[in-house]
């Protein structure tokens, strides 16, 4: 067991005095001591709020529930915890009871774009499959904080085979996103059977899980867990980092389990104001997420949900920040800044200009440090005439895997797939003798028979399938 903190032993202590912290590493001990009401809060972290604000909580709470892990509590800090990145994504706020005039319950229209429940399809390959409507910690800047912790509405497993149903009658889908709530709150076997089930559909290419419990509850990731998602590659992950905070020796123990077994791992933050709109604070995230094999992918700027007015940040914030970061940190360490469009038009990127100007032989544009120069464009461009049949075109358009399995000549000697272990020209002079002789035409030998030589043409003859040649 990993020696825990003092605040963690104290957390631990004052939850169950029976298991001391003897459990503080199983997460479903984690979950079941989950802080849910607001004199819980107070009295592990040993602080004390004024009669007025704690009844403004209460009705927030009415509306918007509380839920926060004993680990993640414990890394606010008690003695500044009103500025604290990890209180302030943790613990409501009288403010999100406070709804703009265009803030809305579904700013991204998800339910909208939901053909059968469970299912959001809005992009034409891909779907967001809600498999949970619970998280072990409810962030307050949740965009779908209209239906997360919504207990009476947890999806039974009939929903969840009517929804792997419509994944598998829709042959366009090649990329399937679970989400929720949190995934990784469902058991191991019951996510293994979700898992199993949209690997038996053919056309469905990638799996990805959309999780924030390698930050809030770390202990999650079993090994037991990794060695199931094993199972079922290609599968990706992606978590949700916010504050260089959040990075612990248990949260980075998770994410080496996670990248250990082959997971290829992205993080998607949102921009916080008061927690995350900061340049320097952003820098050292995105370089902390890369030390700990995760691709930044996605700066998210602040949905338009009801309750969020108090984090929403202007755009040019995050303009700011992605300036910041392109050319004083590696590009692999730079996300890409969103928004997610209301109404359901989905992802649309927002980036600092660099492509000042342009005409029809010269573009300018900028570097990270202001450096103006230009690029010549050719001279000279013959495109590719297109006519738009697809289907029968004969251009540069082969989307095929490139056939490994095509080598010829000394190649095709060296690679192990292959029985061949003798190349001879199509005109070998000695076997034409032996044709003369015999009157056959002369045999391909087998070599698990023993017989050791075997002659092919080094090129196959027209209409002879790719890649095996002809016994001459």
């Amino acid at each position: 067991m990993r020696t825990l903190t003092r605040r963690q032993k104290d957390v631990a202590n004052s939850l169950d005095s029976k298991e001391l912290y003897e459990n503080w590493q199983d997460w479903r001990w984690q979950v079941r001591h989950a802080v849910r009401d607001i004199p819980t809060f107070e009295r592990l972290l040993n602080v004390q709020l004024d009669a007025d604000r704690r009844k403004g909580l209460a009705r927030t709470l009415e509306r918007f529930p509380l839920s926060i892990t004993p680990y993640y509590l414990s890394l606010i800090d008690a003695a500044d915890y009103e500025n604290d990145p990890v209180f302030l994504q943790s613990f409501p706020r009288q403010a999100e009871l406070i709804v703009g005039k265009d803030e809305i319950a579904d700013p991204l229209h998800e339910d909208r774009d939901s053909p059968v429940p469970l299912i959001t399809h809005r992009y034409p390959d891909r779907v967001l499959f809600h498999v949970s409507n619970v998280c072990s910690m409810y962030c307050r800047h949740c965009t779908r904080k209209r239906k997360v912790g919504d207990v009476d509405s947890i999806p039974d497993r009939s929903q969840i085979e009517q929804a792997v149903a419509y994944v598998r009658r829709t042959p366009a889908v090649r990329d399937v996103l679970l989400s929720g709530g949190d995934p990784l709150m469902l058991s191991d076997d019951y996510l293994d059977w979700i898992l199993t089930e949209l690997r038996r559909i053919p056309h469905v290419e990638i799996i990805r899980i959309g999780t924030r419990m390698p930050v809030v509850l770390p202990y999650r990731v079993t090994d037991e867990l990794a060695a199931m998602l094993q199972k079922h590659h290609p599968l990706w992950i992606n978590t949700h980092f916010n504050h260089p905070r959040e990075f612990t020796s248990a949260s980075k123990e998770a994410l080496r389990k996670l990248a250990n077994a082959g997971i290829p791992l992205g993080n998607q933050s949102v921009l916080l104001a008061g927690v995350n709109d900061c340049p320097r604070i952003m820098r050292v995230l995105v370089q902390k997420l890369v030390a700990n094999r995760v691709r930044p992918y996605y700066l998210y700027q602040c949905d338009l949900s009801e309750g969020l007015g108090h984090f929403r940040t202007p755009v040019g914030k995050g303009i700011e920040i992605i300036e910041s970061l392109i050319g004083h940190t590696s590009g692999l360490a730079v996300p890409t800044y969103v928004i997610d469009a209301p109404g359901g038009g989905g992802k649309i990127p927002v980036m600092p200009n660099y492509l000042i100007s342009w005409s029809t032989n010269k573009v300018v544009l900028r570097n990270y440090e202001g450096v103006i120069t230009t690029y010549k464009e050719p001279d000279s461009y013959e495109p590719h005439f297109c006519d738009r049949d697809c289907g029968a075109c004969r251009l540069c358009l082969k989307t095929d895997d490139a056939p490994e399995h095509d080598a010829i000549g000394v190649a095709r000697l060296m690679c192990d797939w292959d029985r061949q272990i003798t190349l001879v020209p199509r005109d070998n002079p000695r076997l034409r003798r032996r044709t003369r002789k015999t009157g056959a035409a002369p045999a391909t030998l087998n070599p698990a028979k023993g017989e050791r030589e075997t002659a092919f043409a080094d090129t196959p003859p027209r209409g002879a399938a790719r890649g095996r040649g002809r016994a001459t």
